[in-house]
C-alpha cells in the first residue's frame, strides 16, 4: 500500500490525529482570516475536545465560498499560491480553490493512495482522459501517477480514436475518466473493430459524475477490466479524496485528510451511520483552503468504519446515488436519474444513454418523456416490462421512447442526463 502505516491505522490513533488536526485548522484560521473565523462563530480550538464538538460549528456551503470569490477564505497570503483550480457549476460566481506547495504535495499523495487501492504500481502505464484546464480532474491523476512513478500519457478529453490508438500502441494498462466516458469509448470500438482484450488495459477509475452499479458492470463486461469509482472536488481540494478499493465495499475516504459527516438535507442534523443524506467534508490538512463542514450536495451514507477485507481502516461510504440538486420532482414523485439508469441497464439490448425530459403543456401542466437509446430491438415484452419497473420501483407512470443509439446528443463534456424546460 501507499503510505500503508497510514492506511491502517487504528481508529482511536486515527480520531485522535483528526482531532489535532482540526484544532491546527482553527487555529490558523483564527491567525490568518479573522473574518472567516468570525462566521465559525470564533470557536476557541481547545474547546474542541470530541470530534462530535464539531456539530456545533456551523455548515459551509458552495453559496457562502461564491460568496467569498476570489480568496475571501484563503488562510495564506496570496504569493504562497502555488495553482489553481476552479469549479464554475451552474449558477452565481465561480469557486476558485487555491493550492500551496504542500496542497500539491497532500494532492499526489491522496492521488496516489487512490492508484494503489485499484492495484495502480509505477510498473503501470497510465492513460489520463479528464481535462488538463480549470477543472480539477486531469492535474489531480497526473500528480497522483507523478507521486508513484508511473508512465502517463496525458492526453485530456475526446479525441476518442486517438485514444484507442495510444491506448493500443502505448501498452496502456490503467485509464481514467469521466464515469460516462468509456461509453464513448465503446461506441467507437464497436465502429472501428477494435478489441479492447487485446490491449493491455486492465483498470479504469472513473468519477466526477453519479454512475450505476450496472454502468460498472456494463464498462467492466465491455472493455475487460475492473472499474473503481474515485471521488473528490475542487471545494476539497481535488479529485482523490477517496476510491473504492479492490474488495468493492464501499468507498474508502482518507480520514487523516478528511472527516466526513452525513447529515438530513432539510435539517442538518447529523445522522447515524447506516442512514442515508448529504456528506459534509472537513478538509484537515489543506493549507491554502481549510474548510469546516462543507456540504458537498452529495447523496450517500456510511457503510462501515470497521476494517475493510483490504486491510484499510478508513471509512467506508456507499456509492453516490445522486446530489441533493439532482432530485427531480414531478407530481409529488421524488427520484434521482441514478435510479433510472440502474433499472434501464437491466434490461438486455439497452444502451448506457438515456435523457430524461421535463416540460410543461399548452395547458401547463407538467409533462415527462423519457428517451432510452437501444443498441437491437426489444424483445415484445420488453417495453411493457420496463414501463411496469418504472412504476414499481421509482413511481412514475410513464411509457418510455425507444431510439437508436446515437440519436442522443453527445456532449463533449459530462452526459446530459435531465432536460428540464419546465424553468424555460
Amino acid at each position: 500500500m501507499w503510505q500503508q502505516h497510514l492506511e491502517a491505522m487504528e481508529r482511536g490513533d486515527l480520531e485522535r490525529l483528526q482531532l489535532t488536526r482540526v484544532r491546527e485548522n482553527l487555529a490558523r484560521i483564527a491567525a490568518h482570516n479573522p473574518a472567516y473565523y468570525e462566521t465559525l462563530g470564533r470557536p476557541q480550538p481547545d474547546s474542541i475536545t470530541a470530534l462530535a464538538d464539531l456539530q456545533r460549528l456551523p455548515l459551509l456551503t458552495k453559496a457562502d465560498l461564491r460568496a467569498a470569490y476570489p480568496f475571501g477564505l484563503a488562510c495564506v497570503p496570496q504569493k504562497d499560491f502555488a495553482r489553481m483550480q476552479m469549479s464554475s457549476g451552474t449558477t452565481g460566481k465561480p469557486v476558485i480553490c487555491p493550492y500551496t506547495r504542500d496542497d500539491i504535495r497532500q494532492w499526489g499523495e491522496t492521488m496516489a493512495r487512490c492508484y494503489t487501492a485499484a492495484g495502480v504500481t509505477r510498473d503501470d502505464v497510465i492513460q489520463i482522459t479528464p481535462s488538463f484546464g480549470l477543472p480539477n480532474g486531469g492535474f489531480g491523476f497526473h500528480f497522483g501517477a507523478e507521486t508513484i512513478g508511473a508512465f502517463y500519457i496525458p492526453v485530456g478529453p475526446g479525441r476518442t480514436l486517438l485514444q484507442l490508438q495510444l491506448m493500443q500502441d502505448l501498452g496502456v494498462t490503467a485509464i481514467t475518466a469521466i464515469a460516462t466516458y468509456p461509453i464513448r469509448l465503446i461506441e467507437a470500438a464497436r465502429e472501428e473493430n477494435f478489441d479492447f482484450r487485446k490491449t493491455k488495459l486492465r483498470v479504469g477509475l472513473f468519477g466526477s459524475e453519479m454512475w450505476s452499479d450496472e454502468l460498472r458492470k456494463k464498462i467492466e463486461r465491455e472493455m475487460g477490466i475492473e472499474a473503481f469509482d474515485i471521488i473528490g472536488m475542487t471545494e476539497t481540494g481535488g479529485v482523490g479524496m477517496g476510491i473504492d478499493c479492490i474488495a468493492h465495499q464501499g468507498i474508502h475516504v482518507w480520514e487523516d485528510h478528511y472527516i466526513v459527516e452525513i447529515i438530513d438535507p432539510q435539517t442538518g442534523a447529523v445522522l447515524d451511520d447506516g442512514k442515508e443524506g448529504e456528506m459534509v467534508i472537513t478538509t484537515l490538512t489543506r493549507e491554502a483552503l481549510p474548510l469546516l463542514r462543507f456540504r458537498t450536495g452529495d447523496i450517500t451514507r456510511v457503510l462501515s468504519r470497521d476494517r475493510c477485507a483490504c486491510g484499510r481502516t478508513h471509512i467506508r461510504v456507499d456509492r453516490f446515488k445522486g446530489r441533493t440538486d439532482d432530485m427531480i420532482i414531478f407530481k409529488g414523485v421524488n427520484f434521482y436519474p441514478s435510479q433510472v439508469e440502474a433499472l434501464l441497464l437491466r434490461q438486455n439490448g439497452v444502451a448506457a444513454d438515456y435523457q430524461i425530459v421535463l416540460d410543461r403543456d399548452e395547458r401547463g401542466n407538467e409533462t415527462i418523456d423519457l428517451i432510452v437509446e437501444t443498441m437491437a430491438p426489444l424483445s415484445s415484452e420488453q417495453p411493457a416490462r420496463i414501463q411496469r419497473e418504472l412504476y414499481d420501483y421509482v413511481g412514475l407512470s410513464l411509457k418510455p421512447q425507444f431510439v437508436k443509439v446515437g440519436e442522443l446528443p453527445r456532449p463533449p463534456g459530462k452526459a446530459v442526463r435531465v432536460v428540464d424546460r419546465r424553468k424555460a
